[in-house]
């Protein structure tokens, strides 16, 4: 793939990425350079890409040069900013960041994490009991789906009934199913997300419980109670956060299951262990395509001079199969070490639900490792449209009970 080629890739349009060579089209854009201009389109603003691990880790380790707050994806960076900027803990740096973040990790109770987890491995369970020797079934929508959004939901306590909304929302929020839905419909998806968390908050603050909701609800910063507006902004990064990405991982770790005999063998047989499994599967599909960052001064990243207010995109889905940090990393390796892959991001915005994330992947792994003895895929997989997210909407299975 030449440069002119690279120079033809728009980045910015989610059909992009249903491209089947997408592994070689990044390891077009490693072999060009540490970086690359996207050329601005129409009224789309220009921005960098970077395709390398080194690189990508460095500027999510260095929040000094560049800034998280006009976004840190391309839906916002490229529309001038984010209105959570300065609230929303993923868009906020320097000390108010530090202050959120200890907050919401302080409403991570151990009593609420334990609760959570427990719940986890139960559900996933019942949910792989249940479809195991059951026939086919479609594995994004009655277990991809089921699992993640209940989990962040049990954290949040959030009714039951508001759940299938929620998760609707979330779907459209960033990514889109079938490829048709508009800017508009994005927007009113999110919308609709922070009406939902602005009357739980209120609500929360008269009557709380024991839940991740109503402790930042009532936590202090100095002595000051968060504004009603972080702590909406931060309930609606919790949703969309502990949902989406643990979706589409699990359902394309299963694909890589049924595409790679032999791992699978050896999840079975245990000559892996499920915590190794678990990181090289986050590795492998990578959900969060991207982040970006706004370049704060003039800086330099491997030789290539940036610009004060450049946007800077850091792209995970090429920097985790970059040859210079894994080897082979085209092969699907459940007992992959080191695996130091950038799938939850690096450094101060490091993914606050890791621990969530992590645990979801592995009691599935865990679930289909004592439950099912096959895996076939009965029909074609469909992936989701967007330029952030990476994963499935559907994928036809059918498991054979052990």
């Amino acid at each position: 793939m030449s440069g002119a080629d690279l120079d033809l890739i728009d980045l910015t349009d989610p059909h992009t990425f249903q491209r089947d060579d997408l592994h070689a089209m990044w390891r077009a854009f490693r072999a060009r350079g540490p970086a690359h201009w996207h050329h601005p389109r129409g009224d789309v603003p220009g921005f960098w890409v970077l395709p390398r691990y080194a690189d990508a880790l460095a500027v999510y380790r260095d929040a000094e040069h560049f800034s998280s707050e006009g976004g840190t994806v391309l839906t916002t960076l490229l529309a001038g900013g984010d209105s959570a900027a300065g609230k929303m803990l993923e868009v906020t740096d320097g000390v108010r960041h530090r202050e959120i973040k200890a907050v919401m990790q302080r409403s991570f109770s151990p009593r609420v994490i334990s609760r959570t987890t427990e719940r986890v491995r139960e559900r996933t369970r019942q949910l792989i009991a249940e479809v195991a020797g059951a026939g086919a079934f479609d594995f994004a929508a009655r277990v991809g789906e089921e699992l993640p959004i209940n989990t962040i939901a049990d954290l949040m306590d959030l009714p039951t009934a508001d759940r299938p909304m929620l998760l609707r929302c979330n779907k459209l929020a960033l990514s889109s199913d079938t490829g048709t839905t508009t800017p508009l419909e994005s927007i009113a998806a999110r919308n609709e997300i922070l009406l939902y968390f602005a009357d739980l908050v209120a609500a929360r603050r008269r009557d709380p419980g024991d839940d991740v909701v109503s402790a930042l609800a009532h936590a202090t910063v100095n002595g000051a109670p968060l504004r009603e507006d972080e702590v909406v902004y931060n309930c609606y990064s919790l949703i969309i956060g502990g949902d989406e990405s643990s979706r589409v991982a699990a359902t394309g770790t299963v694909l890589a299951l049924a595409g790679h005999r032999d791992q699978w063998q050896a999840l079975l047989d245990g000559s892996v262990a499920v915590e190794a499994a678990t990181e090289e599967a986050l590795r492998w599909t990578t959900p969060a395509m991207h982040f970006g960052r706004r370049a704060a001064t003039d800086v330099t990243v491997a030789g290539v001079d940036i610009s004060a207010g450049d946007i800077v995109t850091l792209w995970n889905t090429s920097a985790n199969f970059d040859e210079t940090e894994f080897p082979e990393p085209e092969l699907f390796r459940l007992g992959r070490r080191p695996n130091r892959h950038l799938a939850l991001g690096h450094g101060p915005h490091f993914c606050l639900g890791a621990f969530l994330g992590r645990a979801e992947l592995s009691a599935l792994l865990g679930c289909l490792r004592e439950l099912v003895g096959g895996i076939e895929v009965t029909g074609p997989p469909r992936r989701i449209y967007s330029n952030f997210l990476f994963g499935y909407s559907s994928l036809p299975v059918e498991f054979r009970a052990r």
